[in-house]
């Protein structure tokens, strides 16, 4: 797979800042009001959510993929393998693979 064609996150930290930047000029330019606030803050509730789910589905299918859990602790910003480890001790509670945590993901859109 190429640099360009390998799959990417939906989202950057960077996108999010610059939202962040625009929509705070906006607000405090008058030009969006409480309501709207509110509603982009349900929207954005539900994103962090969504991001989260993928999150956990990307842990289990990188675990399946080889990947040690030393390999992982890094991204969870730690220099130990804790956090990782009970992320997945979790989610196998649930599911015990990417797969059955994706036809999850499913039902849980659908329900």
């Amino acid at each position: 797979m190429t640099e360009e064609t390998r799959p990417r996150a939906p989202i950057t930290e960077a996108a999010v800042l610059a939202w962040l930047e625009t929509t705070a000029a906006a607000v405090e330019a008058g030009e969006v009001g409480a309501q709207e606030l509110i509603d982009m803050l349900g929207e954005l509730r539900r994103a962090s959510a969504a991001c989260a789910d993928a999150s956990d589905w990307l842990l289990l299918a990188a675990r399946e993929g080889g990947a040690s859990l030393r390999q992982i602790a890094p991204v969870f910003g730690k220099g130990y393998v804790r956090a990782p480890a009970a992320r997945l001790e979790k989610l196998h509670r649930q599911a015990q693979n990417a797969s059955q945590w994706l036809a999850i993901l499913r039902h849980k859109q659908t329900a």
